[in-house]
């Protein structure tokens, strides 16, 4: 129902992931029979988890670890690892900038232009590494470095943006996107977004997306929220972009897979985007914390180093384990950040589904109380979900 916000304008309640519980049905099972696997763009994958297109995030020793641990990992092909033949040194500038210097750092930083030898050589190094190249581009990265990625042989192009729509305006002197056209050319799947609506979802399924992204603002290190006001919290958000997969389904058999992308940090988080309705969710923060990752303590989003109006800011989100611990165990922390394919096949069972779509089916109930209600202990030592 709507809410009167004044005269002449209403809205819509819109849910967060903090704000809703799953509830157990009539039947359990044992986690070791619940079955985590998907596939996107023909590529089956045992653990719904995708590592975001960030330059602390996924380099290419990353993008071969995920890859063998049955999860993915995404390049970002407009980054560090693109401008600069070695990333190392850089990204010890950003990691040891201070606070106040850091916005100028990046801008000077990512201001280096990008070297189409060093897409393709990234790219060959996952291959060669038997890794799955996915790389991500923005939608003008697409339009200039596409033909590259397509020679290049990546597995699975990624083009995204704070928002991607169908129809773009722009002036006249700019020509933008086709993503239609761009979907059909490419041999290899594209997946598109970010989106958080069931219209521009199905109009970009409708362009031929291999998978969609839902998400704008809600990632721990963007402020897009803050500075653009701009977003639909992520529960109502995966609700209405699954809405749109389903329907787009019925009416053409083809099954395009939502990806609930930021604001995702444990394992209650996955599980309750998946039963949202979204088949797999993409994560920077939890991966950033990998001992493995190239951001050594630190994460940063893609948006922050703009020239004009950075959307992000650099966080400090420590190490606490190896990617290994962090996606399948064993757990070394109390918060629900380690084995998170752990915590989604108990909650699987606690919950009684057998596989990811039976997940998308489960109750869900509001529950603004559930990370507070009785953890007053927990609070006041900073344990468990007190932290």
């Amino acid at each position: 129902m709507d809410i009167i916000i004044g005269r002449g304008k209403t809205a819509r309640r819109a849910y967060g992931i903090d704000e809703i519980a799953l509830a157990p049905g009539v039947r359990t099972l044992d986690p070791s029979l619940a079955d985590t696997s998907w596939s996107i763009g023909g590529i089956p994958r045992n653990i719904p988890i995708i590592a975001s297109a960030m330059d602390g995030v996924v380099d290419v020793k990353m993008a071969v670890l995920l890859s063998e641990l049955g999860a993915m990992g995404v390049l970002n092909l407009e980054g560090i690892q693109t401008r600069y033949d070695d990333p190392k040194p850089i990204l010890d500038r950003i990691i040891s900038v201070g606070k106040s210097e850091f916005v100028g750092l990046m801008q000077e930083l990512y201001a280096k232009p990008i070297k189409s030898e060093l897409i393709e050589q990234r790219i060959a190094d996952i291959k060669a590494q038997k890794g799955i190249a996915a790389v991500s581009l923005t939608p003008a990265g697409a339009s200039q470095y596409g033909q590259i990625v397509a020679q290049a042989g990546a597995d699975l192009v990624f083009v995204q943006a704070t928002v991607v729509s169908t129809a773009h305006l722009c002036p006249e002197s700019i020509m933008p996107l086709d993503l239609g056209k761009f979907c059909q050319e490419m041999p290899m799947p594209v997946v598109l977004g970010n989106c958080v609506t069931y219209e521009v979802a199905l109009n970009l399924m409708k362009a031929g997306a291999a998978g969609v992204l839902v998400g704008i603002g809600p990632g721990a290190a963007c402020t897009s929220r803050g500075v653009l006001g701009v977003g639909v919290p992520q529960a109502t958000a995966v609700a209405d972009c699954a809405a749109a997969r389903d329907d787009y389904q019925q009416e053409t058999g083809k099954y395009i897979p939502v990806i609930a992308d930021g604001g995702i940090v444990t394992g209650g988080d996955i599980c309750k985007c998946i039963a949202c309705g979204a088949d797999a969710v993409m994560i920077g923060s939890p991966i950033a914390r990998a001992a493995e990752a190239p951001g050594k303590d630190y994460h940063w989003g893609m948006a922050t180093p703009s020239p004009l109006l950075p959307r992000g800011t650099r966080i400090n989100v420590g190490t606490t384990g190896t990617i290994k611990e962090i996606l399948t165990g064993p757990a070394k922390l109390d918060d629900g950040t380690h084995n998170l394919l752990g915590a989604l096949k108990t909650s699987m069972g606690t919950l009684g589904a057998k596989d990811i779509k039976e997940m998308q089916q489960v109750e869900v109930v509001i529950a603004p109380s559930l990370l507070t209600e009785g953890k007053v202990y927990q609070k006041a030592q900073q344990l468990g979900m007190g932290k």
